[in-house]
């Protein structure tokens, strides 16, 4: 953790019905004081939708050799490569070539974010997923986001359904690929 990081903590029930992931957890998510509460949000939610046996959060802003999340098998082999907000192409060609597979969550315009990548070297580019929610999502988020949070979140057919703190909100989760 990083000298001056806020810790949060949420309490996490979690239903993925598309996966039939359903579990309860609670989670402390330091947020640097460099990192927006934007970021640290859907950091949150990333976790939360690529949820299997072995993801772990990194180091975070700090980290400049693990995306924010990671999923390792027992080996220690990364399996999944998950960034938050705006990973430059060099990161997702790096991440792509490390794990099977990689995704990107944003809360930024996706399609400005497709664009920026646009031409640059990328391993397997086609096969890396950027996921995004409707615009107004996370701004609405984050301002029910208190230090001590209880969240219950569903996805079922790529609408998620979020209970922050009493604050009941729902976004279509987008998914666009690089070409």
């Amino acid at each position: 953790m990083a000298a001056g990081s806020t810790i949060h903590t949420f309490t996490v029930q979690w239903a993925d019905m598309d996966r039939g992931v359903y579990e309860d957890f609670v989670l402390r998510l330091a947020r640097h004081p460099s990192e927006t509460d934007a970021h640290m949000l859907t950091r949150l939610l990333a976790y939360c939708m690529e949820y299997e046996e072995g993801i772990a959060f990194s180091e975070g802003i700090s980290s400049t050799q693990e995306p924010a999340v990671v999923v390792r098998d027992l080996t220690g082999r990364i399996l999944a490569w998950i960034e938050v907000g705006a990973p430059d192409a060099e990161r997702l060609h790096h991440g792509s070539k490390s794990a099977d597979r990689v995704a990107v969550y944003t809360h930024r315009d996706p399609a400005r974010l497709l664009t920026s990548w646009s031409g640059k070297r990328i391993h397997r580019a086609g096969d890396v997923v950027v996921r995004s929610f409707d615009p107004g999502f996370i701004d609405a988020a984050v301002a029910a986001v208190e230090r001590r949070n209880v969240v219950t979140l569903s996805l079922t057919e790529s609408e998620l359904y979020l209970d922050l703190n009493r604050t009941t909100l729902q976004s279509t989760v987008h998914e666009n690929r690089l070409e």
